[in-house]
């Protein structure tokens, strides 16, 4: 093996930036360590991977990770040898370049390769052709004609009842002839990759690619000369902080407010001056569209691309636990109720019995960010229709508390821009907020459930439990707080 190699993953991230590429081979300290999401999202396509291997059974896995790339592309060849006719992770190299292909198969019209994705469809942004033509051209070069070459995605319409069918699960899409078109294309991408490495690093600044398809974990090292408060701080339709930036505007108090949008201008003005703006008239029409009983509601949920129930389809948000706080008359105490369903159970009949128990007909629901409570209630009514009257209803009652803030009826500096209530509620209520919390966030509630459902330790069980009740609790909680915050400011 040479001393430096491509891989397929780095010759997209270098199709992506080529300074990214570098630093990668170079200065690999650079790069953080993956957190707990970026592992779990790399844990869902290798068992994605896993599954869509029903496609074609009885084949041979080569790869490991444990195994050196060496030991890799010589147990490949002697199982080729050997005739093995369906192949997993199979590892080839050619001229430095070096690839896994996620499944080969030999039939009577030769080798066809297959490549899968947890997406639900082809992304052309995604590099998904760019993916499958570096494969191609690395497979035929080390003497693997390849006959057809196709993608293999999930199904999103698809509807689990009873075991995974594998065959419905997935979407396999032709893209040979794409990628055959591709080559001359993906050889000079090629070249410049490696003609690259073999040079100084290269001088690119940074742009919309830091972003886009994929967040670089460089951004850190490669941002660390814009400045606290700069046109990045500000945020929403119509802002484009990288036209600034290229015309050498980079500081907050530079950029000329007039080439704002209005809520472009809110945010600059507010933030230059450190101070807020409140718009007195329609913060009042909001607390007026409420009424008591009072209720705040939060869901967590579970999602992934492969369905876990039945009746469940990829991707869809499973609920398993909720925070309820609520008021039930003008002046009256708090309350709070909660839901968190058992390890290892399907909790969407037991949430939605206990939802429709605590919910009074006539209560006026308060969520933040309407669109995911909602679509959490309609995929209840889906799997319980005899409770569609019921949800309706609650559907029909929700309260968005999002809307103040997005539509800047309040804004203050601190919130950078944001109207997320991870940046609104310690702003507006300093006292409350989510740093330091074992759970700080949705997509942390989803690993800490998972990790509960997978864990033999009780106690490790109750103190995930305990994590999980304290991050929905605050959101709820969060939610009052903010409601009695706006009602001061009328």
């Amino acid at each position: 093996m040479s001393e430096i190699f491509i891989s397929k993953s780095q010759s997209l991230k270098g199709l992506q930036c080529l300074k990214s590429l570098y630093l990668e081979k170079y200065q690999p300290e650079l790069i953080p360590e993956i957190d707990e999401s970026q592992e779990a999202l790399f844990q869902s396509g290798k068992e994605v991977g896993f599954v869509a291997r029903g496609l074609f059974p009885g084949g041979v896995e080569i790869s490991s990770e444990d195994i050196p790339i060496d030991e890799q592309i010589e147990k490949t060849k002697a199982e080729i040898k050997k005739g093995t006719k369906i192949l997993y992770e199979a590892s080839f190299s050619h001229n430095g370049l070096f690839i896994k292909s996620d499944v080969l198969t030999k039939g009577g019209g030769g080798w066809e390769l297959y490549e899968v994705k947890s997406t639900t469809k082809i992304k052309e942004e995604n590099f998904h052709f760019e993916d499958g033509a570096f494969q191609y051209h690395v497979l035929n070069s080390a003497g693997i004609p390849i006959s057809k070459a196709y993608l293999v995605h999930i199904n999103n319409q698809y509807e689990r009842h009873g075991d995974i069918e594998v065959d419905k699960l997935f979407m396999v899409n032709d893209i040979s002839n794409d990628i055959k078109k591709m080559q001359s294309d993906i050889l000079k991408q090629i070249n410049a990759l490696q003609s690259m490495l073999k040079g100084e690093a290269p001088e690119i600044d940074i742009g919309e690619y830091c972003e886009t398809p994929y967040e670089c974990g460089l951004k850190t090292h490669c941002w660390k000369h814009i400045p606290e408060g700069s046109v990045f701080n500000l945020k929403g339709r119509g802002i484009k902080p990288f036209e600034f930036y290229r015309k050498g505007i980079v500081n907050l108090n530079d950029i000329p407010i007039a080439k704002l949008p209005g809520h472009g201008q809110i945010q600059l003005k507010c933030a230059l001056g450190k101070k807020d703006y409140i718009n007195k008239t329609a913060l009042r029409g909001f607390i007026d569209s409420l009424w008591y009983p009072l209720y705040f509601l939060d869901f967590e949920t579970l999602r992934g691309p492969i369905p876990l129930f039945n009746g469940t389809k990829p991707y869809q948000q499973i609920p398993f636990q909720y925070s309820l706080h609520y008021i039930e008359k003008a002046d009256g105490k708090l309350r709070h109720s909660e839901f968190l369903a058992e390890p290892n159970t399907d909790p969407r009949r037991a949430i939605v019995e206990k939802l429709k128990r605590e919910l009074p007909e006539n209560a006026c629901v308060v969520v933040y960010s309407i669109g995911f409570e909602k679509g959490v209630l309609n995929n209840l009514k889906s799997w319980f229709p005899e409770f569609s009257n019921e949800l309706d209803n609650v559907i029909n009652n929700l309260r968005d508390l999002m809307v103040p803030f997005r539509n800047q009826h309040y804004y203050s500096w601190g919130m950078q821009g944001s109207y997320s209530i991870k940046s609104v509620l310690p702003v507006l209520v300093p006292e409350l907020g989510y740093e330091g919390m074992e759970i700080s966030d949705g997509d942390m509630a989803m690993l800490a459930y998972k990790k509960m459902c997978e864990s033999q330790d009780p106690q490790e069980i109750e103190n995930i439990r305990k994590a999980l009740l304290n991050y929905c609790r605050l959101d709820t909680f969060g939610m009052v707080k903010i409601v009695e915050k706006l009602k001061e400011c009328t």
